[in-house]
C-alpha cells in the first residue's frame, strides 16, 4: 500500500507538471479543449442550430456563453485516473483498457456537465455558480476514482494467492 501510495504521488506530480508545460498546452491541451467545446456544440445543435463556438467558447444565440476553461476539460481526473492506474501493480494490457475506459467515461461524463452548466447558465446564474463550483467539480472526480476501483475489480488475481482469497 505505501508503494502504490509513493508512486501515486510521483505519477501526479509528474503528470500535473508535464501538463502545465507550455509546449503540451499549446499541443495537446488547447486543441483538445477546442475540440471539446466543438463536440459540445454539435451535440447541442441537434436541439438548437443558432449555437456557435468559437475557440473554446459555446455560444447561444442570446447571447450567454460558457468557456471551457483550464479544470473544465476533464484532464485533470484522467491524470488523476492515470496515476492510479499506473501506480497499480497491474499487467499493461489491462492498464490499456483501464485508460481507454476510463478517459471516455471520463470525458463522457465531462460532455454532460459542459451542456448542462451551458442550460443552466441561461437558466440561472446563482444554479450555474454552484453546479460549477460544487457538485460537478465533485462528480468528475468521483467519476475517475469509480472507474478506478470498477477497473481493479475486473483485473486477474495473481496466481500465487491460495483459492479463498482468489473468492473474495
Amino acid at each position: 500500500m505505501i508503494r502504490f501510495a509513493v508512486l501515486f504521488m510521483v505519477y501526479l506530480m509528474a503528470l500535473f507538471g508535464l501538463e502545465v508545460l507550455r509546449p503540451v498546452e499549446d499541443h495537446v491541451i488547447f486543441p483538445f479543449t477546442e475540440g471539446l467545446a466543438r463536440f459540445c456544440t454539435w451535440l447541442i445543435q441537434v436541439f438548437d442550430d443558432s449555437v456557435v463556438t468559437y475557440g473554446k467558447v459555446i455560444q447561444a444565440q442570446s447571447g450567454f456563453a460558457v468557456s471551457i476553461e483550464r479544470g473544465c476539460n476533464g484532464v485533470e481526473a484522467v491524470i488523476i485516473l492515470v496515476a492510479a492506474v499506473l501506480a497499480f501493480p497491474a499487467p499493461w494490457k489491462h492498464r490499456a483498457v483501464g485508460f481507454m475506459i476510463g478517459f471516455v467515461a471520463i470525458q463522457s461524463l465531462n460532455v454532460v456537465r459542459i451542456i448542462s452548466l451551458f442550460y443552466l447558465g441561461q437558466w440561472s446564474q446563482t444554479w450555474f455558480e454552484w453546479f460549477h463550483l460544487y457538485l460537478w467539480q465533485a462528480l468528475i472526480i468521483i467519476d475517475a476514482l469509480v472507474v478506478w476501483l470498477i477497473w481493479l475489480r475486473y483485473l486477474p488475481r495473481p496466481a500465487h494467492l491460495p483459492p479463498a482469497a482468489k473468492l473474495a
